[in-house]
């Protein structure tokens, strides 16, 4: 590749590159994983949690528990890195 060559990745792409080792754990409400997650209308409103993600943004644990997520992301080999 020259200097002058530029190289793009798609999103899917990117999200592949860390699928099944990299994790991402972020703070948020209730009210905005009910927004975006049809599965989580279960959970009450007003909470504040702690996800964790795939590199796809798949969920793949919810908790009011910080320590719990990061247990559950060294359990299952998992690389974190949080979002802010």
């Amino acid at each position: 590749m020259t200097e002058h060559q530029i190289s793009t990745v798609s999103e899917i792409d990117l999200a592949a590159i860390g699928e099944g080792h990299v994790a991402y754990l972020r703070q948020m409400t209730s009210d905005e994983m009910r927004a975006r997650f049809p599965a989580a209308q279960s959970i009450r409103p007003g909470l504040n949690l702690w996800a964790l993600f795939s590199a796809d943004g798949t969920p793949l644990a919810v908790s009011d528990d910080r320590g719990s997520i990061l247990a559950s992301a060294n359990e299952n080999e998992l690389e974190t890195v949080s979002l802010h």
